[in-house]
């Protein structure tokens, strides 16, 4: 629930301290990728909007670089882009709580040394078989 209300936080309280700054790695990087895909898919489509305006004192900064068709392909790029980094934030973030729940809930798992497996055979009067004790 910490982490869940402030990403790293479930992190800190089950003292994996070296999981947070990947954590903010993550959810930054995905931050500036959002932020520089919208700058580049509004960029491009007022380019576009410009272009197709039938007014002749608007010129676009694409002139002679650029066709229509390719500002289209330009704007739909970035805009795939923003929403494909808008997944990996919010993937991040559910990462993040995931990993400090499923941390939470193993911290005090009790490993002992002694894992065995004993196979034994058994018989009765009316049954027989094998008798499988797993010790954990």
């Amino acid at each position: 629930m910490l982490s869940a209300a402030l990403p790293g936080f479930g992190q800190v309280y089950n003292k994996k301290y070296w999981k947070v700054p990947i954590i903010y790695a993550g959810l930054l990087t995905s931050a500036y990728y959002i932020n520089d895909n919208h700058v580049q898919y509004k960029h491009y489509k007022e380019a576009y909007l410009i272009r197709i305006d039938s007014d002749p004192n608007t010129t676009d900064d694409f002139v002679g670089e650029y066709s229509s068709g390719d500002l289209i392909i330009l704007k739909d790029f970035y805009r795939r882009n923003r929403e494909i980094s808008i997944l990996c934030l919010v993937g991040t973030y559910i990462l993040n709580i995931v990993d400090a729940s499923v941390d939470a809930h193993l911290f005090y798992y009790d490993i002992s040394e002694d894992i065995s497996l004993n196979i034994t055979p058994t018989s009765t009067k009316e049954f027989s078989g094998i008798s499988l004790t797993l010790n954990l």
